[in-house]
């Protein structure tokens, strides 16, 4: 299984960036997809997260202004990040909990990371 994240880059404060990840390999269902974030000296931290059913969970500092959606035929998941901040700085990284035909039950997998910079 892979995660690949795309769309990251550099924006200046109060702009807009939209993050995408694509699940792919020998895939029978995935489950929970999200976003986290990791910036330089801090622990990673969940952004948000979007349950098969469609629960969807932020982190308290994103409500408002990040939304999170998923194409559930594409195993895709995408994040819409407005008013950025330079404190949303930071290593976004993909996640998911797939079940696959390789592993044979649910594990945990992370895309590579898209450095997501707020800067004027």
């Amino acid at each position: 299984v892979q995660l690949v994240e795309s769309g990251g880059g550099l924006v200046q404060p109060g702009g807009s960036l939209r993050l995408s990840c694509a699940a792919s390999g020998t895939i029978i269902r995935v489950y929970t997809m999200g976003w986290y974030r990791q910036a330089p000296g801090k622990q990673r931290e969940l952004v948000a997260s979007i349950s098969s059913t469609q629960a969807i969970e932020y982190a308290d500092s994103v409500k408002g202004r990040f939304t999170i959606s998923r194409d559930y035929a594409k195993n895709m998941v995408d994040l819409q990040m407005t008013s950025l901040k330079a404190e949303d700085s930071a290593v976004y990284f993909c996640n998911a909990d797939v079940k696959s035909f390789s592993w044979g039950q649910i594990a945990n997998w992370w895309g590579q990371g898209a450095q997501v910079t707020v800067s004027s």
